[in-house]
């Protein structure tokens, strides 16, 4: 069960969108849009050529008085949203690849980061396919909350996926810029601490593009998740790490030679954490979590970490999963 006022907060953020999405005539996601919008705008709503009216208006603007009562942290709000966008995609179904990254692997990222970065006070973060950013606002205000500073930036080639992820990054308040490209596509910013992604799984279709690629495939389309690792650690510090959420073949796929072959110039897989299968709706959806760590600086070869975490639920399991990292990272000195 959420907390009553999450409940509250989900109650009166969903029936503001789905009353904008009555009167403008538009899907949920849409009407999801021009309620933040009005949230972030001062808890007020947007009139345009009388719409809505001013019976709508009023009650709008009701819906906004009690949310904004409710004085909201910024991790509070990013679940709230969450939970308005989950049950949107019920009635305007998702794509698999558009999907939430679901709240319990969010949190593996957030403790591996915190890991991975212990002692640093600030943390620069690249998600290339940041989609309505529920992962990346998850690490982001998690990390707040244990006092390092997250600066990130997000990219997707949706422009609805990105707006949201914009309505989505103002009301939890973060530090992210957003950029309306494609993750395969050079990003001119300074290198960044870590890369992190739920990258979506299946054939990029710019061969032309693929082509400047070491995991380039010349038979056939190069598969989008490789180009995206790639691209994805050309913008990582050196011994920076990569953290990704990928298919379960990924290392015994018809390209995975590319991939071994890219790594033998650019990046060390440190890692390795099998995730439930009940975490995913089909075993083609079955995902993993890879750990890479880019050439350069102190980096080195560790001994690869496996972890297999059988739930995400059973608080017991978990802490065991956080206690072989602890070992594997003290024995690896890093």
């Amino acid at each position: 069960m959420f907390p009553e006022k999450i409940e509250q907060a989900y109650e009166l953020l969903l029936e503001g969108s789905q009353l904008l999405q009555n009167v403008l005539e538009s899907n949920f996601f849409e009407g999801y849009i021009e309620n933040g919008g009005n949230v972030i705008e001062g808890y007020t709503t947007k009139v345009v050529d009388d719409v809505p009216n001013e019976e709508t208006t009023t009650h709008l603007n009701e819906l906004y008085r009690k949310l904004q009562a409710l004085d909201l942290a910024p991790e509070e709000w990013r679940k709230v949203a969450q939970l308005v966008l989950l049950k949107g995609s019920v009635t305007e179904p998702l794509q698999a690849n558009h999907q939430l990254t679901p709240d319990s692997i969010g949190f593996l990222f957030v403790f591996l980061i915190e890991q991975l970065y212990a002692g640093k006070k600030e943390v620069t973060i690249l998600d290339n396919t940041i989609g309505m950013g529920n992962l990346l606002l998850t690490v982001l205000t998690n990390l707040a909350l244990a006092g390092i500073k997250g600066e990130a930036y997000g990219v997707d080639v949706d422009d609805t996926l990105l707006t949201i992820a914009a309505v989505n990054a103002d009301m939890t308040g973060v530090d992210l810029q957003l950029f309306h490209q494609d993750g395969v596509g050079d990003l001119k910013i300074e290198p960044v601490d870590v890369v992190i992604g739920d990258l979506p799984v299946g054939y990029y279709p710019d061969d032309k593009k693929a082509a400047r690629y070491q995991m380039f495939s010349k038979v056939g389309h190069t598969y989008a998740h490789h180009l995206l690792i790639e691209q994805g650690m050309k913008q990582v510090k050196e011994g920076g790490f990569g953290i990704f959420l990928v298919p379960t073949n990924l290392f015994s796929s018809e390209q995975s030679k590319q991939l071994k072959e890219w790594m033998e110039n650019s990046a060390y897989l440190q890692g390795i954490i099998q995730l439930p299968e009940n975490l995913f709706k089909t075993e083609n959806a079955q995902k993993n979590i890879v750990l890479f760590q880019k050439h350069g600086g102190d980096a080195k070869q560790a001994q690869v970490l496996v972890a297999s975490l059988n739930s995400l639920t059973e608080p017991t399991k978990i802490q065991l999963f956080f206690k072989q990292f602890l070992n594997w990272k003290e024995n690896n000195n890093f």
